[in-house]
């Protein structure tokens, strides 16, 4: 892959003119297209891992966002430094550098952006709902299961967060036209992940790119469209892999954080688990950060802290992002070869000095935390309100757009669903086949859902179950 066309910055629809006075990059100007997005901002009522809370502490989807923009900025500083002097590529110019950055800024901002409502057990929810339902639903008599294709249904059965940020930034969020923010392809190519359609996925491969989906059966001529430009033909862009790990020290350093403020985890269990982690490994560099976190602990009490605990934990997790920012530099210029190939098949932070502590902190995050009882009632909760919206919302779309006539519940439930989304099925559902017309009606749902905030989707619920208590 060539630097020069992964930086491409063209769009999907082209817009430049001539004589403009606008002095910004195209990079500069996708930052402020999605931060003056309505979509960015329903992020601050969305949950990132525990629900919606009082504090103003814990983190949103929102702050997350922010958090992971920021590593992949600094990030992308780093690495630019390395391929300058370190690995010395003749192809990267100076100039780049700044590009990259940029890019990698915009693309923290995104790469949650399509999430639905409830954090990650919002998806997994959708996911079960479709598994469950998908081959009781009849069309005109027939099976919805006999009448969609394999990837249509795998889309369903394997929906993902990330594949609706592509679909989102390039269809639904209505900015001028059809085709969303209509942002640049590079950073398009920067936060598809998984650069594979839902019946390519393998869990089991050991290739990172097969992970999970990239991309909807109905957004393929997008996926291809950023693919050619970019030269990436499949291959997932170099950038892709520094968005996952500034992603994975934002949530791990923060999950670990927010479970301390929230009480999931006392300051001697923390240490205890870090310790347990480490015992029987011949690990001088991870020994000595968890030292540290000792070693706050007993300065903070030297200073007379009125938390000695807290301020050793959010001080220690500052010194951790250090280490974990080092280790992803580390893993993306030892690897860069492949990298540029196509071919590294692991996260940034595998065999670099920070691989334990990432495991580590996952670990303690997920005993912790996502086991504790918030985080199970927002599971409950979820699981409920979506389960209702699901089943109200795909039947009365199932006959949308059909010439069948509609019960007058069915009318009152699809007014509901926002126009844009309506006016982009209609878009992209004309002169199809009823087959993909089917399928696009199925998507219609999955959008407004995703599109829902966690406070939106808890009182649609309530007002159309009858619960609403004004």
């Amino acid at each position: 892959m060539e630097w020069e066309k992964l930086l491409c910055d063209d769009r999907i629809r082209s817009y430049r003119g001539s004589g403009s006075g606008d002095l910004r990059t195209e990079f500069e100007k996708d930052y402020h297209r999605i931060i003056q997005s309505a979509s960015f901002r329903r992020l601050q009522d969305k949950t990132q891992v525990f629900p919606l809370d009082r504090s103003d502490f814990i983190r949103t989807r929102l702050t997350h966002s922010l958090e992971v923009s920021s590593y992949g900025k600094s990030l992308g500083q780093n690495i630019a430094r390395s391929i300058l002097t370190k690995i010395r590529d003749d192809t990267f110019l100076p100039s780049y550098a700044a590009d990259i950055c940029n890019i990698l800024q915009c693309a923290g901002l995104l790469h949650d952006i399509g999430n639905p409502p409830f954090g990650h057990f919002g998806e997994t929810v959708i996911r079960d709902w479709f598994r469950e339902n998908l081959d009781g639903l009849t069309y005109n008599g027939t099976k919805l299961t006999e009448l969609l294709t394999p990837q249509m249904q795998q889309d369903f059965y394997a929906f993902e967060g990330n594949t609706q940020a592509l679909r989102l930034v390039t269809k639904l969020h209505y900015l001028v036209d059809e085709h969303g923010m209509n942002l640049t392809k590079a950073l398009l190519g920067t936060i598809i992940k998984y650069p594979v359609s839902s019946l390519q996925i393998d869990k089991n491969s050991g290739d990172i790119r097969t992970k999970k989906m990239g991309y909807f059966h109905a957004d393929r001529e997008v996926f291809e469209a950023v693919q050619e430009s970019l030269g990436t033909n499949g291959r997932r862009h170099p950038l892709a892999y520094i968005l996952e790990a500034a992603d994975d020290i934002a949530y791990l350093t923060a999950d670990i954080e927010d479970a301390f403020k929230k009480g999931c985890i006392t300051f001697a269990d923390l240490l205890k688990e870090l310790k347990t982690a480490g015992s029987g490994a011949e690990d001088a560099g991870y020994d000595n950060i968890v030292q540290k976190l000792e070693a706050k602990y007993e300065k903070a009490v030297a200073k007379g802290e009125d938390a000695p605990e807290e301020y050793a934990v959010q001080n220690w997790i500052v010194q951790v992002q250090g280490l974990l920012i080092a280790s992803a530099t580390e893993g993306f210029t030892q690897h860069y070869g492949a990298i540029m190939d196509g071919v590294h098949r692991v996260e940034l932070l595998t065999g670099t000095p920070g691989e334990r502590m990432s495991h580590a902190l996952g670990d303690i995050a997920f005993r912790y935390a996502f086991t504790s009882k918030p985080i199970l009632k927002l599971e409950i909760a979820a699981e409920k309100i979506l389960y209702f919206l699901l089943d109200e919302f795909v039947r009365a779309v199932l006959y949308y757009d059909t010439g069948r006539k509609l019960t007058a519940v069915q009318e009152k439930l699809l007014s509901l669903i926002s126009k844009n989304y309506l006016a982009i099925y209609r878009r992209y559902s004309r002169e199809q086949s009823e087959q993909e017309k089917l399928y696009l009606r199925l998507l219609l749902v999955t959008d407004y859902i995703c599109g829902m905030t966690d406070s939106y989707a808890k009182r649609l619920y309530q007002e159309l179950s009858g619960q609403w208590q004004g």
